[in-house]
């Protein structure tokens, strides 16, 4: 556990929770109960944060590249992930799906510029 890496996932993971899940637990379409968006807030950063922060890195030198996968990685595992566990079954409320998935790119989109303002400051 000596790479910075492991250290950027232990620091990481709570603080992209701390501004994700806000954001899915006021976005989220009323279809899905309280618990259920807290638990999606824990759950899908739990589910990509790893692979974001482990996994990308070593497939990609050039920092573009490797945010543009990242970036677009993370919301849409994320979306399948979420309609795999409460959307597929749900029929005739597409707005609310759009809400849904709406609100999951947000949140990642709020945690990546919070995480760019904290590495451009140095304080990470």
């Amino acid at each position: 556990m000596d790479s910075p890496l492991w250290k950027y996932l232990l620091l990481g993971y709570p603080l992209t929770v701390l501004i994700e899940a806000p954001i899915l637990f006021f976005a989220l379409s009323s279809r899905h109960s309280w618990q259920r968006k807290l638990g999606a807030g824990l759950w899908l950063t739990a589910c990509t944060y790893p692979i974001v922060i482990l996994v990308l890195p070593a497939c990609f030198t050039n920092r573009i590249t490797y945010l543009a996968v990242a970036e677009t990685f993370a919301p849409g595992a994320e979306c399948l992930l979420f309609w795999l566990a409460f959307g597929r079954h749900m029929h005739g409320m597409r707005w609310q799906h759009v809400r849904d998935y709406s609100a999951i790119i947000i949140a990642n989109l709020a945690s990546f510029a919070v995480g760019e303002v904290i590495g451009r400051m140095g304080w990470w």
